[in-house]
């Protein structure tokens, strides 16, 4: 009898146990997973993501932890490396999901963020992915419904196609557009795919849509059709890493137009892989430094104060990543899963770095685009795009 009476005193301890996790409490902790591209092919996202993570969560406990309903939470982060692998962002995902969090930041490419997000929904943990624009990371597959516990703090690749075109036709004034993308990565094929509708619906033809695979150094061919295709400006909705050679080869071939990018190009590693080449260049993202509000310039003194360097998109957006986080926390008036993944759903209002932003029924956040100009080797305001 006391050996039943023991195992069953043992069972409600690890019930106990395991419903603490559950609500993302540890020792009167909030415990914050963070799954970044710590290495791989884009790790400079994934430092910008951990550093940003890490000013947000070192600010609230020097305040003495979240406030919810008059008591303060010291907050800890978990950080995992997705090594920008698939396979890796949802081993990660189950990790941080099994470890009970009280929700997951991350991860930032839509390659990863994607998979990561099947985790989340099927685990019932709150997923923001800060820098994530495809859509397929929000919206279910099968029943093309939003995914109840994944959001971002992005605008999607919608909205940003359908910007990065309109300003081809009315600023860039092209007759003649051309695109290169990587056809094995979600994000820059679903960009380049609505780039070209949205061109197309407005009546102009592309003059080349050319692809290549992850990892390709040599874009000569393609480039090749581009230049004998006539194009006056080519849209490079691709990483940083690939972009500047991508520029270079196109010049070195006899390519004369404009380039247009996307978010992607946001680091400033673009700057330095790229040097002059980039110049007079054009990209839409989420926030410019140089117009930042008073919010935004709080952050960006903080940021250059522990870092010693200018913040870049995915910094900005981890940051308001965790600020949608605590506001959710505290409109929750608890610590726990369920709450505040439904305190989350219902922000109307939410003043970011990145600018303001709502939810309606989805994942995704109303929100502003930005345009901004490569000029003499830095980033440069050029105009906003509104929803």
């Amino acid at each position: 009898m006391k050996r039943i009476k023991s195992f069953v005193l043992v069972f409600l301890c690890l019930v106990l146990i395991l419903t603490g996790c559950q609500s993302g409490s540890k020792s009167n902790k909030i415990v914050i997973g963070l799954n970044a591209e710590l290495t791989g092919s884009v790790p400079v996202v994934g430092a910008s993501c951990k550093n940003a993570a890490e000013l947000a969560v070192k600010e609230i406990n020097d305040a003495g932890g979240l406030d919810i309903k008059g008591k303060k939470y010291p907050v800890e982060l978990l950080i995992e490396d997705n090594e920008d692998k698939a396979e890796s962002a949802a081993a990660a995902a189950q990790k941080l999901a099994t470890a009970g969090v009280i929700a997951m930041i991350g991860p930032n490419a839509s390659r990863n963020a994607i998979p990561a997000s099947v985790i989340a929904e099927s685990s019932k943990m709150l997923m923001i992915s800060p820098w994530s624009t495809n859509a397929k990371a929000t919206i279910d597959e099968k029943s093309g419904s939003p995914k109840k516990y994944v959001f971002r703090a992005a605008f999607i690749d919608d909205f940003q196609g359908q910007v990065a075109a309109k300003f081809a036709l009315d600023q860039l004034k092209t007759i003649k557009p051309a695109v290169l993308y990587d056809v094995a990565s979600e994000y820059n094929k679903g960009i380049a795919e609505v780039y070209k509708a949205t061109l197309e619906a407005a009546g102009i033809t592309l003059a080349a849509f050319e692809s290549y695979t992850s990892g390709d150094k040599d874009f000569s061919a393609q480039i090749t059709k581009i230049v004998q295709a006539g194009a006056d400006s080519l849209f490079l909705p691709n990483y940083y890493s690939e972009v500047p050679l991508q520029v270079q080869q196109a010049k070195k071939l006899g390519y004369e137009g404009s380039f247009i990018g996307s978010d992607s190009w946001g680091s400033a590693e673009l700057l330095t892989l790229c040097g002059s080449d980039c110049n007079g260049s054009y990209f839409t993202t989420h926030y410019a430094a140089d117009i930042a509000t008073e919010k935004a310039q709080g952050f960006i003194a903080a940021y250059k104060a522990a870092y010693q360097a200018t913040p870049d998109d995915v910094a900005a957006l981890t940051y308001d990543s965790f600020g949608l986080l605590f506001q959710s926390l505290q409109a929750a008036g608890k610590v726990d899963r369920e709450a505040v993944r439904n305190a989350m759903a219902a922000i109307t209002s939410y003043e970011g770095v990145t600018g303001n932003m709502a939810f309606k029924g989805t994942g995704d956040p109303v929100k502003s685009a930005v345009i901004i100009q490569v000029t003499d080797g830095t980033f440069k305001y050029f105009q906003t795009a509104n929803p």
